[in-house]
């Protein structure tokens, strides 16, 4: 089915890889339609609990593919393939996404922030341009000891592009923010964990693994449902006063009450097991 991805479900786990290794995975409107495409699928299937992104090779993605950049440099336009025209490059259709999120939340790229399910960015090498903001829009991000990252924009004559103006400064802070943004400078893995930038690095040969054993502790010991409706609580409260966040946070609560999650939760506490909650 797919051209530029290899899509991949082992429960509870689906894998979502960039599959352009020869171009550094680099990002097209196909890839960017089958991306979004195999994330609805993965959001419907009830095998999977915890989607993966990740690339296939010795790059995670290396932006936006050059053919495509060349040709808007050249006045010719949003062409095909350059990753920027929002337009889905083929046939395949997709809508993935928590329709209660706001519309913000369901944008070209931002769309990974409504999908129900954790997405957990799998960063195995050079992270560059609008591979940046795609992955910022994932919930977790894990990176090998070689990945490398940077914004690019700067030295192409770009702005900040896909809202990682918004992203980035919310993961490190706007002082680091301008820093990459501004200068478009290289920052290694290390750097990267010690500014927030990814959650945790781990030794090349050893991320997938790590990360796998990860997504299947979350799939087993959590509540799908729960892990939805806190997702949406904290990017949406994210533009909310704190107000707002506790009294929705009580609202919900409530309903969670009524959900089996609590009573099998309970249950497997009191009882000493781990436990056994409904997919959604």
């Amino acid at each position: 089915m797919y051209e530029q991805i290899l899509y991949e479900v082992t429960d509870p786990i689906a894998t979502i890889k960039l599959n352009r290794p020869k171009q550094l995975n680099a990002w097209t409107d196909k890839m960017a339609a089958e991306v979004k495409h195999a994330m609805a699928r993965a959001e419907e299937d009830e095998q999977v609990v915890v989607i993966v992104l990740t690339g296939e090779g010795r790059g995670f993605c290396a932006g936006a593919d050059l053919k495509g950049l060349q040709n808007l440099s050249e006045g010719q336009g949003l062409a095909q393939g350059s990753g920027r025209s929002g337009r889905d490059g083929d046939s395949l259709k997709a809508n993935p996404g928590n329709a209660e999120m706001a519309a913000s939340f369901r944008g070209h790229y931002s769309y990974l922030m409504s999908i129900r399910k954790p997405v957990i960015a799998a960063i195995n090498g050079p992270c560059a341009g609008m591979a940046m903001p795609i992955s910022l829009c994932c919930d977790l991000r894990f990176a090998s000891d070689k990945a490398l990252f940077t914004t690019a924009f700067a030295q192409r004559g770009l702005i900040a592009e896909w809202g990682i103006s918004w992203t980035l400064s919310r993961l490190v802070g706007p002082a680091h923010a301008m820093d990459l943004i501004l200068s478009a400078r290289r920052v290694d893995a290390a750097e990267a964990e010690r500014i927030g930038l990814v959650n945790k690095v781990y030794p090349h040969d050893e991320l997938m693994p790590a990360v796998y054993a990860y997504a299947r502790e979350m799939a087993t010991r959590c509540s799908p449902s729960s892990m939805a409706v806190m997702k949406r609580q904290i990017y949406q409260d994210m533009t909310e006063s704190l107000g707002h966040a506790n009294d929705d946070s009580l609202k919900l609560m409530r309903e969670s009450f009524d959900r089996p999650d609590f009573s099998e939760g309970v249950r497997s506490f009191l009882e000493k097991r781990a436990p056994r909650f409904d997919r959604v």
